[in-house]
C-alpha cells in the first residue's frame, strides 16, 4: 500500500493537484482530504462549482481503490452519482471522507461526504471504479 506522501506526489502533477486536493488520510476503507474553495473552482455567486465537488470526490475513490490495487492493476470510474445539498464558499475549505461500500475483485465502490468548513454536508458522491490489469490499458498516444 502506497503511503500518503507518495500518493500525493502521484496526484499533484494532474488535475488534483491543479485544484489543490490534499490527502489526509488514505487506508483501505476511508480516504479523507481537503481543498481550499478559490475563486476560479466558483460559480459566479462564489460557491465552489458543481463540477469541482465531482472532481474532488473522484479523486478521493479513486485514491480508496488505488490503495487496494495489487502490482499489476489499475482503475478507472465507470460510475459516478452526485447529490448537491449545500453551497461551499469562497475563501473556506471543503473536507471529504470516503468510504468503502464494496471492495470486490473487479469493481469497488466508493461514497464520499463533501463538508463546508462549518461541517455541513454540501454533497454525496457515489461512484464504481472498475479494477483490471494494467496491461489491458489502451496505450497512450505519441
Amino acid at each position: 500500500m502506497p503511503d500518503l506522501a507518495t500518493l500525493q506526489r502521484h496526484i499533484d502533477p494532474l488535475l488534483p493537484g491543479t485544484l489543490g486536493i490534499r490527502l489526509l488520510e488514505a487506508a483501505p476503507e476511508r480516504v479523507r482530504a481537503e481543498m481550499t474553495v478559490r475563486p476560479d473552482l466558483c460559480t459566479l455567486g462564489g460557491i465552489l462549482h458543481g463540477g469541482a465537488y465531482m472532481a474532488f470526490a473522484d479523486t478521493l475513490g479513486a485514491v480508496g481503490t488505488v490503495v487496494n490495487l495489487r502490482p499489476g492493476q489499475m482503475t478507472t470510474t465507470t460510475d459516478s452519482s452526485t447529490k448537491f445539498i449545500a453551497g461551499a464558499k469562497v475563501g473556506t475549505v471543503v473536507t471529504g471522507e470516503s468510504v468503502a461500500l464494496h471492495r470486490g475483485r473487479r469493481t469497488q465502490v466508493w461514497q464520499t461526504s463533501v463538508y463546508s468548513a462549518e461541517g455541513r454536508l454540501c454533497a454525496v458522491v457515489t461512484q464504481t471504479q472498475l479494477v483490471m490489469d494494467a496491461t489491458a490499458a489502451p496505450p497512450s498516444a505519441p
